[in-house]
């Protein structure tokens, strides 16, 4: 009687092959480690120190890796993470030297190399750097500060004054004539000195002003009062007159007698 045999391996379908890894892929966007496949797949170093290099790898500068600080981090033992330490470091990838400091103290200083052999590698020519021309210096337009005429005078004299006012207001010679034409558009428009210098210096921001031209100025532009319309004429009033008979005074567009003159006469 035959028997049937199980062990017999079954066929792939359609001709692929089963054999082998498949990646599932996933895109890291954060708490990620970059590691280049000379260390992931070198071909002399044991698993463990391919894995405790890849852990290195991903600590921050400062973080300890003692043979004691990594025993208690992972389950194998002191003396196969200190083989594997040594693994790393004849590799290149590790760096561990002892120095004395002053006294009796000794430290060591690590260092970990994320591809030991870099700097051997062919550098490639530095690009030659581009010759740009060299900038021209420009240099910049003096401010036009207008004259200050007797006309603007009185403005002049408000923004000096501003300081009694406030302390903070302290102008320079030259902001106060920049600023006088701007004074004087305020009072050309009606607004009285005393007014003006209440509103320019009021309502001020606290602390330190350092620029106290500057918010001048923009109070001048931006709080410029509008003109006054012209004033409604009333009802016209007939002029008053004198009369010529009697010299009392009386309403009327001409001169002559008042009306009761006007009778007598009649």
């Amino acid at each position: 009687m035959t028997v049937a045999q199980f062990s017999a391996r079954t066929p792939a379908r359609g001709g692929s092959s089963v054999a082998g890894v498949t990646h599932v892929r996933h895109r890291h966007d954060e708490k990620f480690t970059v590691v280049g496949n000379h260390l992931a797949q070198h071909r002399q170093l044991s698993a463990c120190a391919i894995g405790i290099g890849v852990y290195i790898q991903s600590l921050p500068d400062g973080a300890l890796i003692g043979v004691k600080v990594l025993t208690a981090r992972f389950p194998e033992g002191e003396a196969r993470i200190s083989k594997a330490l040594r693994e790393l470091e004849a590799a290149g990838y590790l760096e561990r030297k002892v120095e004395r400091l002053g006294g009796a103290r000794i430290v060591t200083r690590t260092r970990w190399y994320e591809h030991p052999h870099a700097a051997e590698q062919v550098k490639a020519p530095a690009a030659r750097p581009v010759e740009r021309p060299a900038k021209t210096r420009t240099e910049p337009k003096p401010r036009v500060v207008p004259e200050l005429t007797d006309e603007l005078k009185p403005a002049a004299a408000l923004l000096a004054r501003l300081r009694q006012l406030d302390p903070r207001l302290l102008l320079s010679e030259t902001d106060v004539r920049r600023l006088a034409p701007g004074v004087q558009r305020w009072l050309e428009r009606g607004v009285a000195p005393s007014a003006a210098a209440r509103t320019l210096a009021g309502e001020l921001p606290a602390g330190t002003i350092r620029w106290p031209g500057r918010l001048l100025e923009h109070r001048l532009r931006e709080w410029l009062p509008p003109e006054l319309p012209p004033e409604p004429e009333g009802p016209k009033q007939t002029p008053m007159q004198t009369c010529e008979g009697c010299d009392r005074a009386f309403r009327s567009d001409e001169p002559g007698r008042c009306r009761d003159c006007k009778g007598d006469v009649h």
